[in-house]
């Protein structure tokens, strides 16, 4: 394979837009195409060619890589592109799918694909940065081919198996977003609180700063609150939707998550508010309905 192989990247948003500029900046050769043209047509002063279907977008690419909200959207994307494949891909998906790995990858022993399974940790920030941790599970054959790229778009791989169709990956995914989930609810709640008690919440932070309770994640979202910015780095629904796969993962494994289901429902009331594209952050407006 190419020291620089070309690379087709489909989902240009919140992540998979500077994914693509991280890539095309790295010096690789960058494809990229999203369902709303718009969005992949913004990359390409940064060097990435736009694609008008998947299947051109993969046309001759070595690497493929999905970078899209859900499961479906990445099964279609990649039926879509199948005309389009080579025998030799490596298809690289970066999405949060949960227990719908196991179907992916059929899909690509199906079509004889090399599958690499590396959903991603991290919001828009940490993805313009190139600062993202890739949690991969993949044939160690095809870790030299995809670190190159994982080394462009993240600060940290963390491979966790050698077979991407265990599922591996995508479930240390769902557990890592179980605390992520639960960070963001327990700064939305104490702040909310705050505010029905009439506690300053200056003090609350204060309080919280440089001490063992404190993270960058209270950082980030107690500020955002505070501020009433709620520009999205990961929005209430796809948290929401997120917070459904967990479950129905922990429903097959046996394990009851009550404050996960229950920080579901408040996403859940978020976005019936009007707040389902904000960042997760305005989970804290689910404190103040019926």
């Amino acid at each position: 394979m190419d020291a620089t192989p070309t690379i087709a990247v489909l989902g240009t948003g919140i992540i998979g837009a500077p994914v693509a500029r991280n890539l095309a900046a790295a010096g690789f050769d960058v494809r990229a195409w999203n369902r709303t043209r718009d969005k992949a047509a913004a990359l390409a002063p940064h060097g990435v060619r736009v694609a008008g279907t998947p299947a051109e977008a993969v046309a001759g690419a070595k690497i493929v890589l999905t970078v899209l909200k859900d499961a479906p959207a990445v099964l279609a994307a990649v039926t879509a592109a199948a005309p389009g494949l080579a025998h030799d891909v490596v298809w690289v998906q970066l999405s949060t799918v949960g227990e719908a790995v196991d179907e992916l990858a059929a899909f690509a022993a199906e079509r004889g694909l090399t599958f690499v399974d590396a959903p991603v940790l991290g919001t828009r920030q940490p993805a313009e940065q190139g600062q993202l941790v890739v949690l991969a599970a993949g044939d160690p054959a095809v870790r030299g081919v995809v670190q190159p790229l994982f080394d462009a778009i993240g600060k940290k791989t963390v491979w966790v198996a050698d077979d991407a169709g265990s599922g591996s990956a995508s479930r240390l995914k769902l557990v890592l977003n179980t605390w992520v989930l639960a960070l963001n609810h327990g700064v939305g709640e104490a702040l909310a609180l705050a505010k029905g008690l009439g506690v300053d919440p200056a003090h609350f932070v204060d309080a919280v700063t440089g001490g063992p309770l404190d993270n960058g994640y209270f950082q980030t979202k107690s500020a955002a609150i505070r501020a009433g910015d709620y520009t999205t780095a990961f929005s209430v629904d796809n948290a929401e939707k997120d917070a459904r796969l967990v479950l129905a993962a922990a429903e097959h494994a046996g394990v009851r998550l009550d404050a996960t289901a229950a920080g579901a429902q408040r996403l859940a009331r978020a976005s019936a508010l009007g707040h389902g594209d904000d960042d997760m952050a305005a989970g804290y407006f689910a404190s103040f309905t019926g």
